[in-house]
């Protein structure tokens, strides 16, 4: 279990790093907390876009891992089970964790929509 864990956080981090490439003007963890343009708030959605791909992606492999278990589940023995078991789990996991960043995305995306309508000139408006 904190294999996954850690496994995850790598990838995260990684791809925060890849996010963070010069192909983005600015420092992506700084957009994630402090998002105030369109700009900032539109790679924010990009970042919980790539995230929910991420995370579709594990869920598609856990399926076939699944897929595997249950046609092959003589070849675990007594533990096909809870291979099986903790596998559908996890799919389920991720399948959550990629709505949720959809979600995420989405909202970034809107919030980018009403600050281009309110400010299409695209400087920077105080929020706070």
């Amino acid at each position: 279990m904190k294999a996954g864990k850690i496994v995850t956080s790598i990838s995260l981090l990684g791809l925060l790093a890849a996010l963070s490439s010069p192909a983005f003007s600015f420092d992506v963890n700084s957009a994630l907390q402090n998002a105030s343009t369109a700009h900032e708030h539109e790679v924010v959605a990009k970042y919980y876009q790539e995230v929910a791909k991420e995370m579709q992606a594990k869920q598609r492999e856990q399926k076939e891992l699944l897929n595997e278990y249950e046609n092959h589940s003589y070849l675990y023995g007594r533990q096909a089970q809870d291979l099986q078991a903790h596998t559908e789990a996890l799919a389920r996991k991720y399948e959550k964790e990629a709505q949720a960043s959809m979600k995420e995305a989405e909202l970034h995306h809107q919030m980018a929509l009403q600050l281009e309508e309110q400010n299409p000139s695209g400087q920077r408006l105080s929020v706070r």
